[in-house]
């Protein structure tokens, strides 16, 4: 049997603290699983086999030491987060060959724990899609069923954890890009407060909403990862220096008398019915568990889709400029003049779905749209803001759904991008206005298709959405489910 079946972080841990095993043994079985399954999954873009074994190996020779949770454990990596010496592309023709000279924020931290980095996750080109077909390098497949789409643009990171490759990976969200994978693959993912985890570091897709987020099996090993990762930087403005909560040791899964909002929006016709039964019985298990559960209303959600893609398509109009085939990305071999080499190297470097955001941003940004399209937005973007703040005025967390279907066919909604954006439509709001949540496995469809519930917090209150996690995760065994690949 393979160490890593029916394992945990925190047991595979224990396992080296107690001598069970080496991590140079647990990386090679790393290695092994991946090399086994990925060809049918397609998780992985690129293996740090050499180096991993290194760090495996001090990790050996340090000694293990129970206070660092995740010394000589190994980590997938989503590939827009810049690993040093290991190529990162954000799955884009336009960085198929960057090798970067230095390591962000959270693979600094990562590297001070004694983690093992085994390799980069595939993705959608620049974070930008929702099933993981958009990258330029190959589809990423559900384990659960390898018809359907993994979701994204985390969807390499969700796909390795639900397959067993990995017990762990760090993903982003910008828009619920590691909730709806998390939902759509059966196993736990977090999107942090913006400004809880440093964004140095991550590949931007639209600054004001991208977060660093780490995707497990379990939740207790979820808040390990999130612990590790947490914490200021100066090298990133918008990171918060508040302490980082012991978040792993917080936990005990007592939930009497915590208030629970339950949005009316969020239960609305275009939700699956099997995904809203979901809800609504997570909602009665909580009751039963000791929470108050009481139905409110978030207003302006609905806005959260438009409002959310003028803005960020903006940001990664501007963001994007960068890439010109200048100093580094691709350049085009064909341009004869500096006008040919901006348009041929973008034209040939960008995806299709890449191209169609900068023009939508670029568009919204331009002179004579920017006041009723941008700043439309901005303003929708307080309103949701507001609503949030009216609800958490009263309770504590607010309970619903992470996706309005389970996992669709690979290729499905290639055709109707407008169908693909809607399917962000619970997550959205929660990046607009900067909040934490987690999706946490919560049953399967007739099909057998895994359904997450989704837990948002107040600023900076991801211990709290820990506690209820924990609790809804212990009272069912959906978690010890997996995949068969």
């Amino acid at each position: 049997m393979s160490l890593l079946e029916n394992q945990t972080l925190v047991s595979l841990h224990e396992g080296l603290v107690q001598k069970k095993f080496t991590s140079q043994e647990l990386t090679s079985a790393t290695f092994e699983k991946i090399q086994a399954v990925d060809d049918k999954v397609g998780a992985f873009l690129a293996l740090n086999e050499e180096e991993a074994m290194a760090q495996a190996k001090a990790a050996d020779e340090k000694g293990y030491d129970s206070a660092l949770s995740l010394q000589g454990l190994p980590i997938g990596i989503k590939d827009n987060i810049v690993t040093r010496d290991l190529i990162t592309t954000a799955a884009s023709r336009m960085l198929e060959d960057f090798n970067p000279i230095y390591d962000a924020h959270v693979m600094d931290l990562l590297k001070k724990t004694g983690a093992v980095n085994v390799g980069k996750l595939n993705m959608d080109e620049f974070a930008m899609g929702g099933s993981t077909e958009n990258s330029y390098f190959k589809k990423t497949r559900n384990p659960w069923d390898l018809t359907k789409v993994p979701g994204g643009s985390s969807g390499g990171s969700a796909a390795a954890v639900a397959a067993g490759e990995v017990l762990a990976t760090l993903g982003s969200d910008t828009g619920g890009s590691i909730r709806q994978p998390a939902s759509f693959t059966g196993i736990v993912g977090m999107k942090p407060t913006y400004g809880r985890v440093s964004r140095y570091g991550l590949i931007a897709f639209a600054s004001s909403l991208d977060q660093i987020g780490p995707l497990t099996r379990t939740v207790k090993d979820n808040a390990l990862v999130l612990e590790a990762i947490s914490g200021y930087d100066h090298r990133d403005s918008t990171s918060v220096n508040v302490p980082v909560p012991n978040y792993y040791q917080q936990i005990n899964g007592n939930i009497k008398g915590l208030k629970i909002a339950l949005p009316v929006e969020y239960l609305g016709d275009g939700i699956d019915p099997e995904i809203r039964k979901a809800v609504l019985k997570a909602a009665e298990q909580y009751r039963a568990l000791g929470a108050t559960v009481e139905e409110v209303s978030l207003p302006h959600s609905k806005y959260g889709i438009p409002a959310y893609y003028i803005i960020a398509s903006s940001e990664a109009s501007s963001n994007l400029q960068r890439f010109d085939g200048i100093r580094y990305g691709h350049r085009s071999a064909e341009a004869k003049t500096l006008e040919d080499l901006y348009i041929m190297s973008r034209t040939e470097g960008f995806g299709m779905e890449v191209k169609r955001r900068i023009m939508l941003g670029t568009f919204s940004l331009s002179s004579g749209y920017y006041d009723a399209y941008f700043k439309k937005a901005g303003q929708v973007r307080t309103l949701i803001k507001q609503d949030f703040a009216n609800v958490f005025a009263n309770y504590d967390l607010i309970l619903g759904p992470v996706t309005t279907s389970t996992a669709y066919g690979i290729g499905e909604r290639n055709d109707d991008p407008i169908e693909m954006y809607m399917a962000d439509l619970l997550t959205v709001p929660v990046n607009l206005a900067g909040l934490p949540a987690i999706s946490v496995p919560a049953g399967f469809s007739s099909e057998g298709l895994p359904i997450g519930i989704q837990l948002i917090g107040n600023y900076f209150q991801e211990q709290t959405i820990y506690q209820a996690a924990f609790a809804f995760e212990q009272a069912n065994d959906y978690y010890l489910k997996q995949a068969n690949v």
